[in-house]
Order: structure tokens, then sequence, then C-alpha cells
């Protein structure tokens, strides 16, 4: 009888660590930081959200230095041209520059964000579109080690295509969480962002650091976990054959972030 208990005991311990390890999983980026010194609020929530930070930005680097310090993921969020010819801020990607401009900006930015571990893109719904700089950034993210997000600014965006190409990893935004800032409009995607993890395992949304996109995640995200779906940092859903790694610990950084 204790042998059969035991097995019991331990069929129940198998299936039980299937079943953790089958829980959906959701990944929320937070873009455009860096501008705002309130953008700390969202870094300080104490949930595994990820946060993508614009380069040369009055706040940039200390958001992802803190960010790094409390084990979140940090992206950069790199700036490349918009077809509506919206301002992109210092050290932007454009159609007009060649092979070495852009792996150079590419390089600075990771140089002023080198807790960054993956990068997504800034607008970049033209940029994202055109074959050659499209090569020449996962050429570079390739050297670096470093994965994409595409954040789909376009429907024509050639980033999978090169990713595949030059061997990057790459993985898409699913659901954008607050391009309506009502706490009705936001539960709706986040509702949707739950029924494709559900579906897939895994799903990817994007906020940014709206007051009302602070409020509806601190509010939301403590009841997510009742709901049987588990809020991870970006790192935790990608291929098991990446090796996740800071682009400060890369060449050419002259040194590991601290």
């Amino acid at each position: 009888m204790r042998c059969v208990l035991l097995l019991l005991s331990s069929l129940m311990l198998c299936y039980g660590s299937e079943a953790a390890a089958a829980k959906p999983k959701i990944a929320i980026i937070i873009d455009d930081i860096g501008y705002q010194k309130a953008d700390l609020k969202l870094v300080e929530l104490p949930y595994a959200l990820t946060f993508s930070v614009l380069p040369h930005t009055p706040y940039g680097q200390r958001s992802a230095q803190i960010a790094f310090s409390r084990n979140k993921d940090v992206m950069l969020h790199m700036p490349m041209e918009a077809s509506n010819g919206k301002s992109l801020g210092p050290g932007a990607l454009t159609s007009t520059m060649d092979k070495v401009a852009v792996q150079h900006s590419l390089q600075q930015a990771l140089a002023d964000i080198p807790y960054a571990i993956g990068i997504n893109n800034h607008m970049g719904s033209l940029f994202t579109a055109l074959d050659q700089p499209m090569a020449w950034t996962m050429e570079y993210l390739q050297r670096r080690q470093l994965f994409f997000v595409d954040s789909l600014t376009t429907p024509h965006s050639k980033a999978n295509h090169y990713a595949q190409q030059y061997g990057v990893t790459a993985l898409r935004r699913h659901v954008f969480l607050d391009n309506d800032l009502s706490e009705e409009a936001m539960e709706r995607q986040f509702q949707q962002l739950l029924q494709i993890a559900r579906r897939h395992q895994v799903a990817i949304a994007i906020g940014h650091p709206y007051p009302q996109t602070y409020q509806f995640l601190r509010k939301r995200l403590a009841t997510l976990a009742a709901e049987g779906i588990e809020l991870v940092g970006i790192s935790a859903i990608l291929p098991q054959e990446h090796d996740v790694v800071a682009a400060g610990f890369t060449a050419p950084a002259i040194a590991a972030p601290n």
C-alpha cells in the first residue's frame, strides 16, 4: 500500500510540474523610457515588466541601471524612421544612412544603454520596411548576440525575414495596451493579450509610461496570478538556444555594466 501511495505521489508531483511548466506566459514591454523622471515609477513596480529605453535621453541610463539592478529585463528602444515624418529623437536610424552609419548609430545607442539584452523599434514604419537597412541592422545584432522584437508599426516589416537570414532571434508584438488610455479600453486589450497567451502559451504586449498605464498595471497585475497567467520578462520567452547577454558584455563594449 505504501508503495502505491508513493507512486501516486510521484505521479502527482510530475503532473504538477508539467502543469506549472504549461502555465501561459505574457511579457509586457514598456516603451519610450527615458524622457521623464516619472518613468522611474514604472521601473519600481514589483512586477517582471520589461523596459525598452530610448538612447541619449535624460533619464534613460538611470532607468536602465535601476531596472538592471532589480533583475528586470532591459531593451534598447531604437528610434527608426517613420513614414509620417515624425521627429525621432537622437541617434535615430534613417533611410538615408549607409551601412557604416546605421551600425555606428546602433553601437552608440548600445554604449548608452549597455544593460540592453535586445532591441525593438521606436516608430520605424518606413525603416523596418526597407531591405538593405534591415539587413545591416540584423547583421549588427547577430554580431552583438542581441534579439529583436518587432513592434510591428507596419505590415510591410522586413525584420523577421532578415533576422532569419542572419540567425537573429526575432519576436513580434501581439498587442498594444494603451493606444486608447481609458481603463475600459486597456482592459479590453489586456483580455486580448490573455486570450493569445492561453491559445499559444506566450504573448507580448507593448505599453508606454503614461500615468494611466501606470495606474492600470499597478492595479491589474496584482490579480494576474489568480487567472493562471504568469508575467515574465521578455528573456523568459526567448528560445532556449538563445544566450541572453547584455550589450555591455559583448564587443565592442569596453566593460560590462555595473
